[in-house]
């Protein structure tokens, strides 16, 4: 501040106001020009460590992620987080670390030094996570994942209860004999809507046949290879619960080349409800992961005054009707 004083030729405190944005001092235009071209010029970076935030800075948040293009939810979480941030006066800026963790503690040792009001931590998967102690300076929530200690609030889909909802309208529409293609073993959100899948079953008096749960891989070539497997068994099943959307469409593919017709004759859900799910014919039934939700939750969080207590919020997964889960009317000649 004194390089830029004596810069400009004015005083300390001359720079103090301009730079505060004090507009009831009586500096002439002239004067603020001076002093912000010799800021600029300076490369003078507002607020350096161990001051105190001045009042006037706007609250800012930092949103870390591991991935972003990996998935359409990483684009829905932070887009909604910063529509929230931004109705309640809030800036956010963004990183992707690429599960990097020399970056990860460079960009918050950056955030603390700049006196940061909060961070949101992301995944791109539902999973168990260990932050930089870095994260631990901050006023923090996690976003689609929760930290071993339990040391910060959390944010995840309740996956069993979206598991077990998409398994009851199957149930609901009378089907008994149902098929689950699942994703990949080690992935936490898998695990938890095949858990969703039995429980449902069992409540309704249905012990899961083995040879009906399957192990896909959340692609279409998964989907794809269960479903004709499916289909090559002596009594295929009924209904058909694919882990998530893209498991589906793979589903879809088999089931028209074995002239099978979604609903009609063998049901399909999903599990995401991508934007995919609603132009498939017919319109795929699934539950909807609330990424939106959880990202405008965040702001929410980080709003607040008070003490932010470390538990993990399980925000729900609604079923969402469209054809492919409905019994075809009965006709009449």
């Amino acid at each position: 501040m004194k390089d830029v004083a004596l810069a400009a030729g004015v005083s300390q405190s001359t720079v103090s106001f301009v730079l505060n944005g004090q507009e009831d001092m009586r500096i002439g235009k002239e004067t603020r020009d001076r002093v912000l071209k010799a800021a600029e010029t300076l490369d003078y970076r507002y607020r350096s460590a161990g001051r105190p935030p001045s009042r006037s800075r706007p609250t800012t948040y930092g949103f870390m992620i591991d991935e972003i293009a990996t998935s359409p939810f990483a684009s829905i979480s932070i887009e909604a987080f910063q529509e929230q941030a931004w109705s309640d006066g809030a800036l956010v800026e963004i990183a992707m670390t690429g599960g990097d963790p020399g970056y990860e503690q460079q960009v918050l040792q950056k955030w603390q030094r700049d006196g940061i009001d909060g961070v949101v931590y992301a995944s791109i998967l539902t999973r168990e996570v260990s932050p930089h102690l870095a994260l631990r300076k901050h006023r923090a929530v996690l976003l689609n994942c929760h930290d071993k200690e339990g040391l910060f609030r959390a944010v995840v889909p309740a996956e069993r209860r979206g598991g077990h909802a998409a398994t009851m309208a199957l149930i609901g529409e009378g089907y008994r004999r149902i098929a689950f293609i699942a994703g990949e073993a080690w992935m936490e959100a898998s695990e938890q809507r095949q858990e969703g899948f039995i429980r449902a079953m069992r409540e309704s008096g249905l012990e899961p046949e083995p040879e009906l749960i399957r192990q896909g891989n959340f692609m279409p070539s998964g989907g794809y290879r269960e479903t004709r497997e499916l289909l090559s068994l002596d009594a295929p099943p009924e209904a058909i619960f694919c882990a998530n959307d893209l498991t589906a469409l793979g589903c879809y593919e088999a089931l028209k080349e074995h002239g099978v017709r979604v609903g009609a004759d063998i049901a399909v859900v999903g599990y995401d409800d991508q934007e995919i799910a609603q132009h498939l014919s017919p319109a795929l039934s699934t539950v909807l992961l609330p990424h939106g939700e959880m990202g405008r939750w965040c702001a929410r969080q980080l709003r607040t005054k008070s003490t932010l207590l470390p538990r993990v919020e399980r925000m729900a997964c609604p079923f969402v009707a469209r054809q492919s889960h409905l019994r075809a009317p009965l006709t009449t000649d």
